[in-house]
């Protein structure tokens, strides 16, 4: 509790006080941080936000940067950095405060090209030389450019992709669970459902896919793993499956997630890809349009391809409950998914409009080229 306190208050979000005591004051404190930082505001200091916290600790240029092995440095400093250095131009990936190879290479890359020795490391004089230099470009502009060539140059077809489907929760963790009278609906279930359909709707159309848990796992397994593994299988695409809930019955529809940081660097793939998952899901079922939005959970900031977390409406909301434990319905919102990721390999000149896929043509071609083989 001591070092929460130290935190938030050298973060000015909380003032220096005797004690430690997770008071209001101090959940307020750790709210603005949540907000802050693009995480799930809920005032609690569980393991996410933790991290955030211990990496907050860090301010760039209170220590030297450099590619360790096998533990890479991570904080606060090190994000302050990639933004720093996407915004000059240089390809780090995702700003997601861990300092590995990628990161390294960019700086030496920056160095090399003012003259200072380019081993990877960010000290004194790189700072410096940092600080001394304008801003090209504000908002990541060129890594947009980059992992959209990446896509363009990588065609259109949805044949040989690798989609990774993660079904949230499981195992110990139900996620949302709401009693209708003798039955019992469970988020962990549900998403599970969609995501073994969405699996096959893929499949079909000649897609490699690979769930992140079963129906039944004996544990939760936690975000950081998910994204581990979509890494290692070197996934195209990587889709979280959840549904949302509130205290408020009223509260109702869906939203999609990319990584994103509060100061407009983003994934540029994953918003284009939360955005088209968005619109297809609400033209195909017309639940409420909650939107898009950028979020800095470990889940969408560890995975290095175009990344989205889906809250498939509420299931503490009778209207989208009832639409939710409707296999039809779920056959919609699948069908939704499977033409945005369609339109997500599309040259955007080549743009289709909002519901106009119709996902079982997506299989007839895959069945026509097995023909021809």
């Amino acid at each position: 509790m001591t070092e929460i306190r130290t935190v938030l208050t050298g973060l000015e979000l909380l003032p220096p006080a005797i004690g430690d005591e997770f008071d209001v004051a101090t959940e307020r404190a750790v709210r603005a941080f949540q907000q802050s930082r693009g995480l799930s505001v809920d005032g609690r200091v569980g393991a996410e936000t933790w991290r955030a916290l211990d990496a907050a600790r860090w301010r760039l240029g209170a220590r030297t940067l450099y590619h360790a092995v096998p533990e890479p440095l991570t904080g606060e400093d090190v994000r302050s950095l990639q933004e720093r250095l996407l915004e000059m131009g240089y390809d780090v990936g995702h700003a997601d405060a861990i300092y590995g190879v990628r990161t390294a290479r960019a700086v030496a890359q920056f160095q090399r090209e003012v003259g200072l020795k380019p081993d990877g490391s960010c000290g004194p004089h790189t700072m410096g030389a940092l600080r001394r230099l304008g801003r090209k470009v504000v908002g990541g502009r060129p890594q947009w450019l980059r992992e959209s060539d990446a896509i363009r140059q990588s065609g259109p077809t949805l044949v040989g992709r690798t989609v990774v489907i993660d079904p949230g929760h499981g195992g110990t963790d139900p996620g949302v669970v709401v009693p209708d009278g003798p039955l019992r609906w469970c988020e962990a279930d549900l998403v599970h459902d969609l995501a073994s359909r969405l699996e096959g709707r893929l499949a079909a159309a000649g897609v490699r896919v690979q769930l992140t848990r079963g129906p039944t796992p004996a544990t939760c397994l936690p975000d950081t793993d998910r994204a581990q593994l979509a890494n290692s299988l070197g996934a195209d695409v990587f889709i979280s499956l959840h549904t949302d809930g509130h205290a408020n019955p009223e509260a109702d529809g869906v939203a999609t997630y990319h990584y994103g940081t509060d100061n407009g660097v983003t994934s540029a793939t994953g918003e284009r890809l939360a955005g088209l998952v968005q619109r297809e899901i609400v033209a195909r079922t017309g639940l409420r349009d909650c939107r898009t939005h950028a979020k800095a959970w470990d889940l969408l900031r560890l995975t290095r391809m175009p990344a989205v977390r889906v809250e498939v409406g509420y299931l503490t909301s009778p209207r989208d409950r009832n639409r939710l434990v409707d296999p039809r319905f779920r056959d919609k919102v699948v069908e939704a998914i499977v033409a945005a990721v369609q339109r997500m390999f599309f040259p955007i000149e080549r743009d289709v409009p909002t519901g106009s896929i119709d996902v079982s043509e997506l299989r007839k071609v895959v069945a026509a080229g097995a023909v021809m083989d």
